[in-house]
């Protein structure tokens, strides 16, 4: 991964992180408040489980063991059981047949009729098995000794009964049912067997089974078919010359012996030349003459050229040329006649056996047929005949197996004496302990999901979308009963001061565009939020910095700055603007001599419509020019309408939100208010941090920078 991919989950990582403590924190927060409702549901149930358990009625229980088995096997043989139980599912299903509405409406019935007025209740049977064993063991438990154990032996007996009547009623369909199926049967091995009659009436079951060897013969013909169909096609495409070379090639003779005794004739002209067809074919002989000419018409080419045509030796060579020429042109004749008496009689001998392969071939077909019919009704006949067999056998061993099979179920140890059920105080305590804990985390949850109040920094980010200007401390240790203290320059509370001066920090470097904001007001949205103590604080905080500082009270229904800062007027703001006195007349000195204090005066009716008039806007502009800052305190936004009235006539606002008490859709509203009135909202001062929030990580940590 690359740095940039690392930096880019870091934030992701870290919000991650603040989320987890801001969810801890929020719990937290909510157990230390309202840890007093697990103070109330716990016991609440234990004491109602303590109560149901001391007035529930005495139980009495019975315990008895069986051994089932697992399986029983009616016939053995290639068809397997005709009746079993297999392992799969069998320990549940006798635990199920066991704890069945069937067993225990007969049990109860058949306690009732053995033992008339015993007095009955409800009683509740549990089955469990023993590991890896077949045991049963079967818990009644009533709230009556002699019922509760009579029960408990009745359902024993009727489960024994139940299984004998379910092996029996098996057995008993089993039998009816191979009975039907072989009453079934015997009329299709009639009528098989008839077929079989049928058949062998009209066919020779000899010459069926001699089907395999017409195919062996057939297949022979037609070797010879396509023997004599190729030679045929051979001498077609062949000249007479070519088949009477195949025909030497086939019937070899000693040509050279020929040769000479031709040349001897003709070199002495003593004998016949046609004597050297003895013992050779016609075609033979047609091929041994052609040659000789040749061999004569050479000779006479070599005498030619030393002897003149008239040379006896001349004229013998060409009459013994004529002479063989004339012979040679009857053996040719021959060898001709020859060649197609030949072809003829191939052509016969295809002829003939291609009616042949035909006549057999559609016998042969027929065979076949009929063979395979035959086999299919003796094969069809063989396995009804087999199934027949195999459910006869198995009827009589079943009938036999359903007077001889030993009992598969047997009880091991009957129903004990019912003996009291001790109550399981530890058990039922535990879990109403458990389930009244449980409770009141619910309550505790379900109040968290209907209390909006912010708990944590990280909650105030995730719900506004305004700067945080600063996070103020919780300063419980230090409460009076006119409220805390203001800071002062030598103050011991470290982590509270530290918070004022950042919150001051914050407005110097605030990213303002044009002129830094000089006249701030600082409001909330419901009372007792902190606003004024904030105000106070931070000019305070303003004036130790070297800053001309005014505060001006501008609550009329509940100011008092004037008693924070430890001074008395009975004349201040609301009077300014009543009676259009000079406001430089007004404003008090505080302990801080760059700090003046413009108290709220007494309180008059309709004070508040003063906002609007000039005098209003002339001192807000003259107190800016006048002075760094003018902070001003007013009510809260949704106690009155002045704070959204002066808002747009100030430089900034200052909302503040104190933790673990405000509501977030109220301080929502109340901002949005204020954006309407297009007031400039500088930013939020989270009020009253819980110090150990796990997301407030200022000042009280790191107490060592503020000692000696």
């Amino acid at each position: 991964m690359s740095e940039a991919e690392l930096s880019d989950n870091k934030p992701g990582r870290a919000a991650g992180i603040n989320k987890f403590h801001a969810k801890f924190e929020r719990y937290r927060n909510l157990f230390l408040r309202y840890w007093w409702v697990l103070l109330l549901t716990i016991p609440l149930v234990l004491g109602g489980q303590y109560w149901r358990i001391s007035v529930a009625p005495p139980m009495y229980y019975s315990v008895g063991q069986m051994i089932v088995n697992i399986r029983l096997n009616t016939q053995q043989g290639s068809m397997g059981s005709i009746y079993s139980e297999e392992m799969g599912n069998f320990l549940g299903t006798q635990a199920a047949l066991m704890q069945g509405g069937t067993v225990s409406t007969r049990a109860r019935d058949r306690v009732i009729a053995e033992n008339p007025g015993i007095i009955s209740c409800e009683v509740k049977l549990t089955v469990e098995v023993l590991p890896k064993t077949t045991i049963f063991i079967l818990r009644a438990a009533g709230g009556e000794s002699q019922y509760t154990q009579k029960f408990l032996e009745a359902a024993m007996t009727e489960y024994i009964d139940l299984k004998k009547e379910m092996a029996s009623h098996t057995s008993d369909t089993t039998i009816a049912g191979m009975t039907e199926q072989i009453q079934k049967l015997e009329p299709e091995l009639n009528r098989v067997d008839d077929q079989i009659t049928a058949f062998l009436s009209t066919n020779d079951l000899g010459l069926l089974e001699q089907s395999e060897g017409m195919n062996n013969y057939l297949a022979i013909l037609f070797q010879r078919l396509a023997d004599a169909q190729s030679q045929f096609d051979l001498l077609k495409s062949m000249s007479l010359d070519e088949n009477l070379l195949i025909e030497q090639q086939n019937q070899p003779v000693r040509l050279g012996d020929a040769y000479s005794g031709a040349n001897i004739l003709v070199n002495t002209g003593l004998g016949d030349p046609s004597g050297v067809s003895a013992g050779n074919s016609i075609g033979m002989q047609y091929l041994t003459l052609k040659q000789q000419i040749l061999l004569l018409k050479a000779d006479k080419e070599r005498f030619s050229e030393y002897l003149k045509p008239p040379h006896p030796r001349l004229v013998a060579l060409d009459e013994n040329t004529a002479r063989m020429t004339r012979l040679l042109t009857i053996y040719r004749d021959q060898s001709v006649e020859q060649l197609a008496a030949r072809k003829s009689a191939l052509d016969l001998q295809i002829q003939n056996l291609q009616k042949q392969t035909r006549d057999l071939s559609h016998e042969n077909l027929e065979l076949s047929r009929k063979r395979l019919e035959y086999d299919r009704i003796k094969a069809r006949g063989q396995r009804i005949q087999m199934l027949y067999d195999q459910l006869l056998t198995s009827l009589q061993s079943l009938d036999v197996n359903k007077q001889l099979s030993p009992e598969t179920v047997t009880v091991y140890q009957p129903a004990s004496m019912a003996l009291p059920l001790p109550p399981e105080w530890l058990r039922n305590l535990l879990l109403a302990l458990l389930a009244g804990f449980g409770l009141g985390i619910a309550i505790l949850f379900a109040v968290d999901r209907m209390d909006d109040r912010l708990n944590s920094f990280t909650e105030l980010q995730e719900f506004f979308d305004e700067e945080v200007l600063g996070q103020i401390p919780r300063e419980g240790s230090h409460q009076r009963a006119g409220g805390l203290p203001l800071i002062q320059a030598d103050d011991s509370r470290m982590a509270f001061v530290e918070s004022f001066r950042n919150l001051r920090s914050s407005l110097l470097y605030l990213k303002q565009t044009g002129q830094q904001p000089r006249t701030l007001l600082i409001t909330s949205s419901v009372p007792n939020d902190g606003k004024s103590l904030t105000a106070s604080n931070l000019a305070i905080a303003l004036a130790m910095s070297g800053s001309r500082v005014l505060i001006v009270d501008a609550d009329f229904r509940k100011g008092s700055l004037h008693k924070r800062f430890g001074v008395t007027a009975e004349i201040g703001l609301s009077q300014m603007l009543s009676q259009k006195l000079d406001w430089h007349t007004l404003t008090l000195e505080t302990r801080l001599p760059n700090l003046r204090l413009l108290p709220r005066g007494a309180a008059e009716r309709h004070s508040t419509e003063f906002f609007f008039a000039a005098d209003m806007e002339r001192f807000l502009t003259e107190a800016g020019k006048e002075f760094d800052y003018v902070i001003i305190d007013t009510p809260p936004v949704m106690a009155a309408d002045d704070a959204s009235t002066l808002a747009p006539r100030v430089d900034g606002v200052i909302f503040v939100i104190r933790a673990e008490a405000t509501s977030a859709r109220v301080a929502r509203a109340s901002l949005d208010i204020l954006h309407q009135r297009s007031a400039n909202v500088l930013g939020i001062v989270f009020n009253s941090v819980r110090p150990g929030a796990g997301d407030y990580h200022y000042y009280d940590r790191y107490k060592d920078y503020h000692t000696a």
